[in-house]
């Protein structure tokens, strides 16, 4: 079920099972390691960085098909995912302000 992202904590949730459901799709998770030109052996590593979940949910923003399967698959909102952006790095100016 959606809830509002208040904080970077609620933000880092939703990219983190952004990126679990990614991982339970193996086509789109071949396109995400493509376009990002990351490893599979470092995205356990990177999921821990802010500005990694913040490039998640860009992945998911950039492409409406993608996002709304996940948005079906689990109950969240399409605007979620940008909500999510505001407090995570380089998502826009509102994680400058809160720090």
């Amino acid at each position: 079920m959606s809830k509002a992202i208040l904080n970077q904590g609620d933000a880092e949730n939703l990219a983190i099972e952004a990126l679990v459901f990614l991982a339970q799709q193996p086509e789109l998770m071949n396109r995400f390691l493509s376009l990002t030109g990351i490893e599979v052996s470092s995205i356990r590593e990177a999921a821990t960085e802010p500005a990694f979940l913040t490039g998640v949910l860009q992945f998911y923003l950039a492409h409406e098909p993608t996002l709304m399967q996940f948005c079906e698959a689990t109950g969240h909102k399409p605007e979620s995912m940008s909500q999510a952006l505001r407090f995570l790095p380089n998502g826009d100016n509102f994680y400058d302000q809160s720090m």
